[in-house]
């Protein structure tokens, strides 16, 4: 199965029906009624029968509304006074040919976005996915796509200004992959414009491999920005190839381990995408501690080889390494890495959390406290006061009682 997509023409010939309940006829269809079609009512004579269970009703001498028989009550007690109210049907007649003349007049189409097509009249029409970028239409390629629709115009969606002039969105659906639905993808086209490595990864993320899941390349420039992001670890920013051999730190070294843990897991259940996700959260950790050591960037490489082969053979290569990465051995997790040291505690005045303080993982009670009044941000909170209580709870919340 594939993701469809789909453009919204509007129909002119059903431009008035839309404004009202019921079905308009022609301001010359009284032409057509015969003495014998129609029996005037005893409302104001106004109502008359029209071609056989269908009701008109005269407003100025024109025939402005029809309705089914078994609305007329309805009609008569509600809809009336309204139709009087608003507009005669000449008047809605000729603000539709002003509006829209141009399109008639010169058969041009009209396509509408989709999050504005709800008060007009639309026929849905398939159009080629591949001019499609996350159901934002190619205006200018879908014009000159096919002579039909070489002039057409669109009314697109509104600027976060209120104005017009924004992007045309389509609808879409899950359907059957098929040519007449326009809906095929060729990977070769992937290929060339994200690469082979993004179109592994991409596959492998949307889903179980057990599981039915519709092609659909809306998410795929996450993956690719997700590679590019990894890319640019070794580099710096002239994109000069960077890696350092300094030590690595516990945070880096836990990053790493909990990452080498989570891919072994997932790659015995092949629970790909969740491996792909556990990577994109390495990547975004590792670049917020700003790391480029050897001893984190190497074992890392060969972890994501089986899923983006080509971009760590190039890196494996970049870091000196003569042999293919194919052959290098598998990272080993050790738990130690992943053993807590330190809490992160909630500080808390009267109940309301103030800040945080890293006291380690076995502190005692005393010394807990004794840390947290030493704290200069405890002391601003405090406001000259003397704290009537410190209540410490292991490994979840300091409160301090004033």
């Amino acid at each position: 199965q594939g993701r469809s997509n789909f453009v919204y023409r509007v129909n002119f010939s059903n431009l008035i029906e839309k404004d009202y309940l019921g079905i308009y006829i022609d301001l010359k269809g009284d032409k057509n009624i015969g003495k014998n079609d129609y029996s005037l009512t005893n409302e104001n004579k106004k109502v008359f029968k029209v071609f056989g269970g269908s009701y008109g009703y005269f407003l100025n001498d024109d025939i402005v509304y029809t309705f089914r028989k078994n609305d007329i009550k309805k009609v008569h007690k509600k809809m009336i006074a309204e139709i009087e109210e608003k507009t005669s049907y000449k008047a809605k007649i000729l603000k539709v040919k002003k509006e829209f003349g141009n399109y008639i007049n010169n058969k041009k189409f009209l396509f509408i976005s989709n999050h504005k097509k709800k008060n007009y009249d639309v026929t849905p029409i398939h159009v080629d996915v591949n001019i499609v970028d996350n159901d934002i239409l190619d205006t200018e390629v879908f014009r000159n796509a096919s002579p039909e629709n070489k002039n057409a115009e669109f009314i697109l969606e509104d600027l976060p200004d209120g104005k017009a002039g924004g992007k045309y969105i389509c609808g879409y659906a899950v359907e059957k992959m098929s040519k007449s639905l326009y809906n095929v993808v060729n990977p070769d086209d992937i290929i060339e414009q994200y690469g082979a490595d993004t179109l592994r990864m991409y596959e492998m993320f949307l889903g179980p491999l057990e599981m039915s899941k519709p092609w659909d390349t809306n998410g795929i420039d996450g993956v690719h920005k997700f590679l590019r992001k990894f890319w640019r670890l070794f580099h710096d920013g002239n994109n000069n190839f960077n890696i350092s051999d300094e030590n690595p730190t516990d945070d880096e070294l836990k990053v790493l381990h909990k990452t080498i843990k989570k891919i072994q897991e997932d790659i015995e259940r092949f629970s790909f995408n969740t491996s792909v996700s556990a990577f994109m959260i390495c990547v975004n950790e590792l670049n917020d501690l700003k790391c480029n050591k050897r001893q984190i960037l190497e074992p890392l490489i060969i972890l994501l080889s089986p899923f983006a082969p080509h971009i760590t053979e190039e890196l494996w290569q970049k870091c000196g390494n003569l042999e293919s990465i194919s052959y290098a051995e598998f990272p080993v997790y050790e738990e130690k890495y992943l053993v807590e040291s330190t809490f992160e505690y909630p500080v808390s005045f009267n109940g309301k959390m103030r800040f945080k303080i890293t006291l380690p993982m076995n502190i005692g009670a005393k010394d807990a406290e004794k840390q947290v009044l030493e704290h200069e941000l405890t002391q601003k909170w405090l406001e000259g006061k003397t704290p009537r209580k410190v209540i410490f709870v292991p490994k979840k919340i300091i409160n301090i009682v004033i």
